[in-house]
């Protein structure tokens, strides 16, 4: 049999001993210890890990490598003091989007998007603001990108209203506009608003812009170090109630860490009626969620980039494995079981709450796998090196 691809030697997660993978379609037509055949392509792992591509699942691709454009003030002020002047910092932060133009956010875009690409980064979601400073100029260089990149990097773009709904009249028509153009995801940040009554109506208002264009939702959530913020309940109730249950996803949830034992098991719950995924960035803030009771508790989890050298967080190169690195420490998660679930939330579980179909590396799954310059999940994330070979689609897309 003739194959477009296929991978011999490798040594994956699951498998004993090596195995060969024959691609056809771009799909996994064959996993064996010994395939037969030829193929247009033959890669030789030669023992090294392959495993599926890797998820970033929080990325404002719209704001890569704007520090340089400003001072150290929002930085300073998102991270100090336990968190207690993060909606200070997004303030302070808002100041680039005066700026906004997409002749140069669709230079950084596509910068940020070569580095996922060489990293074997295949699936980002990504955040645009949306909103009165920055109006559609981000969503524009995003959709754009997206397109760009298609069969090597997917893009799922969301219309993002970073200064909050309630607070920024006239933010939810751009929102409604970039769901228009074209914008995957409705987006939402309800603890910016000044009151709990007005974070629910922020709520309110993304659900029936989804509801109304089918969209799922993908909002920042008590990214501050106050343990009185409630946004991720809210959303989880208003989920429930909406009937959107697996469609929502939050981010940071940072408050989270805060909580009252009692309060957090309650809010467990809920995130398991709603089918609620979370995405935690460690490294871009001294709070994070608590990312190993929910993934003890079956809740989806995942790791994100969140920032690339912006006004929130000074580094990052879309490098999934770097961020599990960081994670490793930060979370003190350096047990080779502990390991395994860090990878998981860069892969499989980060695919889940992404709703990304079809990934794994499975017979009959996509084809997007990637060739890593490691034998062992230790390995990887202790190095975090570039892939040999990306693979998107049964493809090589290697930037080479």
């Amino acid at each position: 049999m003739a194959y477009d691809l296929l991978i011999r030697h490798a040594r994956t997660r699951t498998h004993q001993g090596e195995v060969d993978i024959a691609i056809e379609s771009g799909r996994i037509a064959k996993i064996a210890p010994a395939v037969a055949g030829e193929a247009a392509q033959i890669i030789d792992a030669d023992g090294s890990l392959v495993t599926p591509s890797f998820v970033n699942g929080h990325l404002h691709l719209c704001k890569v490598y704007t520090l340089a454009m400003m001072d150290d003030e929002a930085l300073n002020a998102y991270v100090a003091g336990g968190m207690g002047g993060a909606m200070t910092a997004i303030e302070l932060a808002a100041r680039v989007k005066a700026k906004y133009d997409e002749r140069w956010i669709i230079e950084n875009v596509r910068r940020a998007l070569d580095l996922a690409l060489k990293f074997g980064n295949t699936h980002i979601r990504a955040f645009a603001d949306t909103d009165t400073k920055a109006r559609l100029e981000g969503v524009k260089a995003l959709l754009r990108a997206r397109e760009e990149y298609a069969g090597k990097v997917e893009v799922q773009v969301v219309a993002f209203p970073q200064d909050g709904v309630v607070r920024d009249p006239g933010a939810e028509e751009y929102v409604e506009e970039a769901l228009k153009m074209g914008a995957d995801v409705v987006g939402g940040i309800p603890w910016i608003e000044y009151t709990d009554a007005d974070a629910q109506e922020h709520i309110d208002r993304m659900f029936a812009l989804a509801k109304k264009y089918d969209k799922d939702i993908s909002m920042l959530i008590d990214d501050a170090g106050d343990p009185g913020l409630r946004t991720l309940e809210m959303l989880a109730v208003t989920t429930i109630r909406e009937g959107w249950q697996g469609r929502v996803t939050a981010q940071h949830a940072r408050a989270m860490a805060l909580y009252p034992e009692p309060y957090y098991r309650k809010v467990e719950a809920l995130l398991k009626q709603a089918g609620i995924g979370i995405v935690s960035d460690p490294q871009t803030g001294p709070l994070y969620a608590r990312v190993r009771d929910l993934y003890a508790a079956g809740i989806p989890v995942a790791l994100g980039q969140d920032d690339i050298a912006d006004a929130y967080y000074p580094f990052g190169r879309n490098n999934m494995l770097e961020v599990a690195f960081l994670a490793a420490h930060l979370m003190w998660m350096t047990k080779r079981e502990e390991m395994e679930i860090l990878y998981d939330l860069i892969t499989t579980q980060a695919a889940r709450v992404l709703g990304i179909e079809d990934y794994g590396l499975e017979e009959g799954k996509r084809a997007d796998l990637v060739v890593l310059n490691a034998g062992s999940v230790w390995e990887a994330i202790w190095n975090h090196e570039a892939p040999r070979f990306v693979i998107k689609d049964g493809k090589d897309v290697t930037l080479r």
